[in-house]
């Protein structure tokens, strides 16, 4: 990273590409569960209640503002010791599509600052990154420039507009495609909708023989 500014642990994404992932590290009857704008501690500990009690694993993509707030940073420690994966979802939710790339940089190596700060871990992957409302501009590059891969912004189920659990469930049912992943918030605001939708759903996919994997270019150790 010579000559880009501060040198920064990468993220730790295998082989990231400029591309956003769409899909899962594996194909058939499976999903890849992702949950921005958290942590939050209305909804984010009861949903890590209900991904342990199911063995389900998934990307939470987490808001520098939200690790520091209060109890922020406990939450976080506890996604990544019950195996999940981290995404940096910026500092503070700006949209950055119009920012040059050296702000950006800024952004994204702060905000792993501020995860890796609150977990004791300066070598702790975060192999992803989402763009905030899928604003992108420079930041699939610089993301990739980290050792971060990109995801999509896509199987959405607009649970920024409405949190009706019915709505939500059969928005979810739709959203969740073979293969692919499926975007989701834990935090932004209230989550109740989301968390019913999301135990119903994934419960009636495990029932069907479905799995849960993360997105392609995951990993979840240390180098």
């Amino acid at each position: 990273m010579t000559g880009r500014g501060p040198e920064v642990v990468p993220g730790g994404a295998i082989d990231p590409v400029t591309t956003p992932v769409d899909h899962a590290n594996d194909s058939g009857d499976v999903s890849a569960l992702t949950f921005d704008d958290g942590p939050s501690p209305d909804a984010t500990p009861a949903l890590l209640d209900f991904l342990a009690e199911h063995d389900v694993k998934a990307v939470f993509c987490v808001i520098g503002r939200n690790v520091t707030a209060p109890g922020g940073a406990a939450i976080l420690q506890r996604i990544v010791a019950e195996g999940h994966v981290l995404g940096n979802h910026s500092t503070s939710f700006a949209d950055m599509g119009s920012w040059p790339a050296a702000e950006v940089r800024a952004d994204l190596i702060a905000n792993l600052a501020i995860i890796r700060e609150a977990l004791g871990d300066v070598n702790q992957p975060v192999p992803f990154w989402r763009a905030p409302n899928g604003s992108w501009g420079a930041t699939q590059r610089v993301a990739v420039e980290l050792g971060m891969q990109p995801l999509a912004v896509v199987n959405t189920i607009d649970d920024w507009a409405t949190q009706d659990v019915a709505t939500l469930t059969s928005n979810l049912r739709a959203a969740m495609r073979p293969g692919e992943i499926v975007l989701l918030h834990d935090g932004g605001g209230d989550r109740a909708g989301t968390l019913a939708a999301v135990e119903t759903v994934v419960m009636e996919r495990l029932a069907d023989g479905w799995g849960f994997a993360f997105p392609r270019g995951a990993v979840h150790r240390h180098p």
